[in-house]
């Protein structure tokens, strides 16, 4: 196999209701020739498998590339959910899973009537823990950057012999940064990101930030102005989603689905 595949294909793509671009492309910040493609679809499992013994489908994924193999330039990386799982990791304020539900119309591959809601529901899922999960995935990022993370890992030392350090961790950590500010401050995800941030994002990414002390002392700063607004409560944020309202789409979202009135 010189893919990897799993998952329940016809599932996935028979229920699904959305799918956009996610990763370097939707935030703005991809450079020709050094990234892949990344996909997010979310879609509804049929009945059975729902509320019936068949078993549950909530994952599937699809890469170009054979399993353990690192992707590139022209690969594409396709995961796609439950809405049920989706649901979960939104609220939870996943930072990758909020994606599809701000991506602009052009990152927008596949989109139906239940899509359109599930992105309207945004609001409602945006709360202050999506802010402590940006600030967590900016720490996982700078741990690997500074090569103290204790998990599996990809390694990239072409791009630490050629700049001193590994520029892709360095721009996720500070984009993470800027895009927990703008959460915070504002309860909204713009995509892809301003210009000024994204500029700054894409000159550590393409190693024109020679100082790896200077790129970090910059993520410092950001997040310490991200702790200060949620801190002192300027933030418009609720502290939960509102799990009521979600939940009422969820269940009359997957019975439009399965035409159960």
């Amino acid at each position: 196999m010189n893919h990897t595949e799993y998952g329940d294909r016809d599932v996935a793509l028979r229920g699904e209701i959305l799918r956009t671009v996610v990763g370097s492309g939707v935030h703005g910040i991809a450079i020709a020739g050094t990234d892949d493609h990344d996909e997010m679809g979310v879609y509804i499992e049929p009945a059975g498998h729902v509320a019936g013994v068949l078993g549950s489908e909530q994952h599937y994924v699809f890469r170009t590339q054979p399993e353990g193999a690192r992707s590139g330039p022209g690969d594409t990386d396709l995961v796609s959910y439950s809405l049920h799982k989706y649901l979960r990791l939104a609220i939870k304020g996943n930072p990758t899973a909020l994606l599809p539900l701000y991506a602009p119309a052009d990152s927008v591959i596949t989109v139906t009537p239940l899509g359109e809601e599930l992105r309207a529901l945004a609001p409602k899922v945006l709360s202050r823990r999506a802010v402590h999960r940006f600030l967590g995935y900016l720490e996982a990022q700078r741990q690997r950057l500074l090569g103290k993370s204790q998990g599996k890992m990809p390694s990239r030392p072409e791009l630490v012999a050629r700049y001193g350090y590994d520029v892709k961790y360095a721009s996720h950590a500070l984009r993470l940064a800027f895009q927990g500010l703008e959460v915070a401050r504002h309860a909204r995800l713009t995509l892809p990101m301003p210009a000024t941030e994204r500029e700054r994002v894409l000159a550590v990414k393409r190693g024109d930030v020679a100082r790896l002390d200077d790129v970090l002392a910059e993520i410092a700063d950001v997040q310490a102005q991200v702790e200060d607004v949620v801190t002192t409560g300027r933030t418009p944020l609720p502290e939960t989603p509102d799990l009521a309202a979600i939940s009422e789409w969820a269940v009359s979202a997957h019975r439009r689905h399965w035409g159960w009135q």
